[in-house]
């Protein structure tokens, strides 16, 4: 079976088409059937390609003569999106070209093209940064909202719990993901008003919802291993990856 193309914006990052070639290479090399759709500069993404033909026999170029800059407004890129690396290769998901899309680059112009290109799940209002992370278990955890929503009513944790769920069950294969929401404590009365609302909402439709919620966890117990997703607005759960990344990188360093 042949799997959908994933639609790569080669322009996109710090480290710009190098990388991101050597990351598609990575992939092609793990994941023998997998296409792709390289969007990009041409001539460099050519270049890059010399050294990898394996990816380049998977591989087609949709040339694109823009990049979205690191700190370009989401609403000056969605302007541009029509001549951008980024724009086109979210476009080519929508146009049905590529099953996918991946950008390492200016994240609030990826979300707000995704949305207005791609829409939400029925019922979904927002759309959220998600990452799968390891554990001490056996089970990855999928972890969500990590900056896309700095504020979150208890309706857009709800939605996150079932958007989590969702990913978990598709990557991992859980019938029931455990799901818990990240607060300060463990008990049902800490934590703000909105955190209180979207447990007592998850714990009347799990049933419904094919998830298993399990209430509160605490930051120092998420890589247990006792949970399949961790749910929190962006502005806290992107401190808790930046925290998570810091620390690995000060016990790799030590």
């Amino acid at each position: 079976m042949t799997l959908p193309r994933i639609a790569i914006d080669a322009m996109g990052g710090d480290e710009g088409v190098r990388v991101m070639i050597e990351g598609a290479a990575l992939a092609r090399r793990r994941h023998d059937r997998f296409q792709f759709l390289l969007v990009g500069d041409r001539a460099r993404i050519e270049a890059a390609l010399e050294n990898h033909p394996n990816l380049r026999a998977a591989s087609e170029i949709l040339h694109a003569d823009d990049i979205v800059s690191g700190d370009e407004k989401p609403t000056q890129a969605l302007r541009r999106a029509k001549t951008t690396s980024m724009g086109l290769a979210v476009d080519a998901v929508k146009r049905g070209a590529a099953g996918a899309a991946v950008s390492a680059g200016n994240t609030g112009a990826l979300m707000a093209m995704a949305k207005l290109s791609l829409r939400t799940m029925p019922g979904i209002d927002r759309p959220a940064l998600a990452a799968l992370l390891p554990t001490l278990g056996k089970n990855d955890l999928v972890m969500l909202d990590l900056g896309a929503n700095t504020e979150c009513d208890a309706r857009n944790l709800v939605q996150f719990a079932i958007m989590g769920a969702a990913y978990s069950r598709i990557v991992t294969g859980l019938a029931e993901p455990r799901v818990r929401l990240l607060n300060i404590g463990s008990e049902e009365t800490k934590g703000t008003g909105e955190l209180r609302d979207a447990a007592s909402q998850l714990r009347v439709a799990t049933a419904e919802l094919a998830m298993s919620f399990d209430g509160f966890i605490e930051a120092d117990k998420i890589s247990r291993g006792d949970v399949d997703v961790v749910v929190t607005d962006g502005f806290s759960g992107n401190i808790a990856l930046k925290a998570i990344e810091g620390a690995a990188r000060f016990v790799g360093d030590l």
